[in-house]
């Protein structure tokens, strides 16, 4: 197995403990410095290339990235409604990513985004969807924003404000 990234070992020992034990892990101890400050982060397990879990956060909910990670690890893990819990013996059949995003930024036009570069957050009233950036299958900026529109359940054609934001993505 390759060496992990930290924050993708983070994720997986994180939704490992919590499943053996049935609760968040502590923060480790010592943390590098790409776990240290606060982003939103979203943490995502595919099982043969398939997704099984995404969750993550826009903007910041914990104290660091890494209290960050560990709690959208567990989400992903067992939260995600559009998935059944991962279970411990799938563990090992399963890729983790952890992009940790950047402070989005509101634009004009979709003529700003660029869906293998920049993630993209769509909002009307109270509603809004994101989609992250450089995901198989989501080649044109037509697309990126028609997909974040529905997982917000806002309806095409209305008025939506436009955020745009670039990742770390670790692997």
């Amino acid at each position: 197995m390759d060496k992990q990234s930290e924050p993708v070992r983070l994720a997986r020992e994180s939704l490992t403990y919590y499943l053996e034990h049935g609760q968040l892990m502590d923060k480790p101890a010592e943390l590098p410095e790409n776990l240290q400050g606060k982003a939103g982060v979203f943490v995502s397990f595919k099982k043969e290339g398939q997704l099984r879990g995404c969750i993550g956060t826009f903007e910041p909910t914990q104290p660091s990235i890494a209290e960050e990670i560990i709690q959208n690890a567990v989400s992903a893990g067992t939260g995600d409604p559009r998935f059944g819990p991962i279970k411990l013996n799938e563990l090992a059949e399963l890729e983790t990513s952890v992009d940790v995003l950047e402070t989005p930024e509101q634009i004009d036009s979709i003529d700003d985004l660029e869906p293998k570069t920049y993630g993209v957050i769509v909002r009307n009233g109270h509603r809004s969807g994101l989609l992250l950036p450089d995901l198989e299958g989501v080649d044109t900026v037509t697309e990126q924003v028609s997909i974040a529109m529905q997982k917000a359940g806002i309806q095409a054609g209305k008025e939506i404000d436009l955020y745009r934001f670039t990742v770390t993505r670790y692997k």
